[in-house]
């Protein structure tokens, strides 16, 4: 309650203190929790190694989450020396203990073969398998894989309605792709007002491309009404995003 402020007035350090007790006491999902206090530094000085010992010893009391987190320690080299074999042994307990991120991020090292023999088809059962836990990621990563025919039969319309789900979910990529399925018209209707409420959310959630195609909408006049000034204006914040073609179609509508 004390982390998320509910009932009570967010307080960090309270919060960690009382992961603290709950893990000295033997449970697992608070040490789980004290392990992203410290991954995060938050109401905790920030320590990678402490988080590492956190995640491990919930991962060990069987809490399937801290070995999800212990697994991207791996994955990363973050507070540990990176081992893409030891991270996928770690999703992989997590994904038998029921947590979704776990099988998601396996089916990630399935896709790359990382740690694994590459194998789309593996990648697409543990990607189903999170996003039917409810993980919006998994559903964003599932649809990639229909929209692409990657260890399934290439499918727009399964493609658009997982984006959606992601979407729905929070997850701002998942808008994104979601608006150039309607833009294009692939998998949905075409409808490019829909595009551009798509893009406009996905740019508010920090989606990077999302703010870029939304200047393209409004540079060209598409679902929108044409205006340099609002199209400068998301190419900026692509850009401020790290996106490089955010940048470039920035410079060049200055010039204009």
């Amino acid at each position: 309650m004390y982390a998320n402020g509910n009932g009570v007035t967010k307080d960090d350090t309270e919060a960690a203190a009382l992961y603290r007790k709950a893990c000295d006491g033997g449970d697992a999902g608070g040490c789980a929790y004290l392990g992203v206090m410290y991954n995060y530094g938050s109401g905790v000085t920030q320590d990678f190694f402490q988080a590492v010992a956190l995640y491990r010893k919930a991962c060990d009391g069987g809490d399937a989450g801290g070995c999800a987190n212990l697994g991207v320690m791996y994955a990363n080299g973050t507070g540990v020396i990176q081992d893409a074999v030891q991270a996928v042994a770690l999703y992989r307990k997590a994904c038998d203990g029921k947590s979704p991120m776990g099988c998601n991020n396996l089916g990630w090292m399935y896709t790359n073969g990382e740690g694994v023999i590459q194998d789309d088809v593996q990648a697409v059962a543990l990607y189903r398998k999170a996003c039917d836990r409810g993980y919006a990621e998994g559903c964003l990563n599932l649809g990639w894989m229909y929209k692409n025919g990657n260890g399934v039969t290439k499918d727009d319309t399964q493609a658009a309605a997982l984006y959606r789900k992601a979407c729905d979910k929070g997850i701002a990529r998942g808008c994104t792709n979601l608006g150039v399925r309607y833009e294009r018209g692939e998998g949905v209707k075409q409808d490019f007002f829909q595009a551009v409420a798509l893009y406009q959310k996905a740019c508010d959630g920090g989606a990077a491309i999302g703010c870029n195609n939304l200047g393209v909408m409004y540079e060209n006049g598409t679902g929108v009404k044409q205006s340099d000034t609002d199209a400068l204006n998301y190419y900026g914040k692509a850009c401020e995003l790290k996106y490089e073609g955010g940048c470039k179609n920035y410079a060049r509508i200055k010039k204009k």
